[in-house]
């Protein structure tokens, strides 16, 4: 073991040499550097890596990308560092590749609604490039996420109820793979037979089979007309059963976010609001004037069916960006609510009609264990969160939060849904995928072993070697 390590730490430093000859003084081998690296949003142990490479170019990580292969040093992707399932983490060491700095808008094209983009940018820069253009680009995971992140989490958000996941919006890829070669997944087409769909293998694949540099994406014209709504509900099943009956009526909303009474005492305490502490569902509708105030009426009906409103509406852009920076700032305000507690951000989907069952008895769960757990969710495609707050001193209690999070996933499964809408596996939900994937496991374990066989791309995340 101590010939292995010492190896190892030979191995490490001679690819750390190489990476400083080809950077300078972009690569970092400062303790608070690495430590930062190491940091996860959520309930993870820190993992600092060897050293940081600050990226500027696809050839560039190309380059160090061979260094590594050469020394058989692991190579982790870090984009704006918002994952919530220890993605970034270096739980092996090695070169953690920074794109941040690789942050350049290549081209847009609003005639074919389309863009290519650095992986280093974040959604907020992209949409800010965009604005005068007619254009957007709609996939919205509440952090101010690096597109390369969101492609390799395939990242969704509060839009994703109508303009899709980041699944649907990304048409091309660069990706250089774990031996160096620089690939490019696909055309700009729209559609395509042309082969295997590489785009899809590479896009939620956790920098575990090929690192992203850069990235073209679907961009949605600005609609004539938004409106957002606030409803509150009797109960949560209400809230869930309205969303339900909203979905199966083909009502074509944009956004459509539950809060439970716990979630939204917490905003109303952070944020600054005064919203009744019950269930309540925030909405947003796009479209034209005409089709935004039908869609608006038929969703009034659906409120009064079931007991809820009063339904509360907002056009201004202030009064909209208001009530969607406090859905945004959800993980902040519920962190608020007992200073010194860890966070543990988690999520699972379901099919839509399974959904007012699932957050039922979550909540059953929740109050069983005796857990501080607020739910919040886009419910409009059956996906919701639980932010459970952890105290670090006290160990019962985590073995009560890994009870609940085993009976979260378990119950999720069983109504054929997934242990995860959107968060990604990471190294926090990896024991689960046997339980979803059964022999399909094995299929991924092929493909990795095919495009990695050293297994140096972001090691020990979402299959296990």
């Amino acid at each position: 073991m101590v010939e292995t390590a010492l190896a190892n730490s030979r191995l490490i430093d001679a690819a750390i040499q190489e990476a400083e000859a080809l950077l300078g003084d972009r690569l970092s081998t400062s303790r608070s550097v690495r430590d930062l690296h190491g940091e996860s949003v959520a309930w993870f142990a820190n993992h600092p890596p060897d050293a940081v490479a600050f990226v500027h170019t696809t050839q560039e990580v190309s380059e160090l990308v061979k260094i590594c292969a050469r020394h058989k040093v692991p190579i982790i992707p870090y984009g704006a560092g918002t994952s919530l399932e220890g993605h970034t983490s270096a739980i092996h060491g090695g070169i953690t590749f920074d794109f941040t700095q690789m942050n350049n808008i290549i081209r847009v094209s609003a005639e074919d609604l389309d863009c290519t983009v650095e992986a280093g940018v974040t959604r907020i820069q992209l949409n800010q490039y965009l604005r005068d253009m007619g254009v957007f680009f709609p996939i919205d995971p509440g952090a101010d996420a690096s597109i390369g992140g969101m492609a390799a989490t395939r990242a969704s958000g509060t839009n994703a109820v109508r303009y899709g996941t980041m699944r649907e919006n990304v048409l091309n890829l660069t990706v250089v793979m774990a031996d160096g070669t620089i690939v490019k997944t696909a055309r700009r087409a729209r559609k395509s037979s042309a082969g295997y769909d590489l785009t899809r293998l590479i896009v939620g694949s956790e920098g575990t089979l090929g690192i992203i540099t850069e990235v073209t994406l679907k961009l949605h014209a600005i609609p004539e007309a938004i409106s957002a709504g606030v409803c509150p509900f009797p109960d949560i099943k209400a809230a869930c059963d309205a969303t339900i009956m909203a979905i199966q009526m083909g009502i074509p909303v944009a956004r459509i976010e539950l809060f439970d009474d716990a979630q939204i005492a917490a905003c109303n305490a952070y944020s600054d609001l005064d919203f009744p502490e019950t269930a309540i569902l925030f909405l947003e509708f796009h479209g034209t004037e005409q089709s935004v105030a039908e869609q608006m009426a038929l969703f009034a009906d659906i409120v009064a069916e079931l007991g809820g409103g009063p339904f509360d509406t907002a056009t201004k852009t202030e009064d909209r960006n208001r009530l969607w920076k406090a859905r945004h700032d959800v993980y902040w305000a519920t962190l608020a609510m007992r200073p010194g507690c860890k966070g543990l951000a988690t999520d699972v989907c379901v099919p839509i009609s399974r959904l007012a069952d699932c957050v039922e008895e979550t909540r059953a769960d929740i109050e069983e264990f005796n857990l501080y757990a607020p739910i919040v969710g886009h419910v409009g495609d059956g996906n919701f969160h639980l932010i459970l707050l952890i105290d670090p001193k006290d160990p019962e209690e985590k073995l009560r939060v890994d009870e609940l999070l085993k009976r979260l996933v378990m119950r999720a499964l069983a109504m054929e849904g997934t242990c995860t809408g959107e968060h990604g596996v990471g190294m926090g939900k990896m024991k689960f995928l046997e339980a979803e994937h059964g022999q399909g496991l094995g299929v991924m374990r092929a493909i990795k072993k095919a495009l990695d066989p050293d297994s140096i791309l972001n090691p020990g995340k979402v299959v296990a070697m």
